[in-house]
């Protein structure tokens, strides 16, 4: 065996761990959203870091040189959604209830500000899923607040990969174990070899 092949069977399985989807509005009132996975290890749980930046530009695609539409990633709001609060959230995704907490919202406060995490089914005038960060300083001084709309197909698509995400949450990511195929290779080379004699 060559380093190569042992650097490649000592190499942990690789993943995308970003999802992102991008909302631009003509009137320049749209948002953006990040979900990143954080897999549970050692004696660290497992998240989801939500980050939802609010739109800058308008951008204008017409023409031969389209400019496009630019977020506030700088002025972002990024919240920690651990397994609890992703459990409530597949609740409002699958139709068990219409908000989170009965539209109280799911609350993290640490010591600079209060972050509600909230998140709707709503029917009229076009269904849709509402999903926001709104942050107050605990000293009063300064709030902010971002809110994007999910389609119900996009709400299918981020239920699913909440679901399936999991598993990592919960437990990790496991090594991948090199599965070794030489054994099998050379039986079946012997078989087709006797059939081939035998013949």
């Amino acid at each position: 065996m060559n380093d190569t092949d042992k650097n490649n069977q000592a190499r942990p399985g690789q993943f995308r761990p970003s999802l992102a989807l991008y909302h631009a509005s003509p009137k320049g009132t749209g948002c953006a959203v990040k979900m990143t996975l954080h897999p549970a290890h050692d004696d660290t749980d497992g998240c989801i870091m939500l980050t939802m930046a609010n739109q800058l530009t308008i951008g204008d695609r017409r023409g031969p040189n389209p400019v496009y539409p630019k977020f506030d990633w700088d002025g972002r709001l990024t919240v920690k959604l651990d397994f609890s609060d992703l459990t409530k959230m597949l609740q409002v995704f699958r139709g068990e209830c219409e908000s989170v907490e009965d539209g109280k919202g799911l609350y993290h406060t640490t010591a600079q500000f209060t972050t509600m995490i909230g998140l709707r089914h709503i029917v009229e005038p076009t269904q849709c899923y509402s999903l926001e960060l709104y942050r107050t300083s605990r000293d009063g001084k300064g709030e902010s607040r971002a809110r994007f709309l999910l389609s119900p197909s996009e709400a299918l698509g981020v239920s699913l990969a909440i679901e399936n995400s999991f598993g990592v949450i919960s437990f990790g990511i496991p090594m991948l174990v090199p599965h070794d195929t030489s054994k099998y290779r050379r039986e079946e080379r012997e078989f087709r070899n006797a059939a081939t004699a035998a013949a």
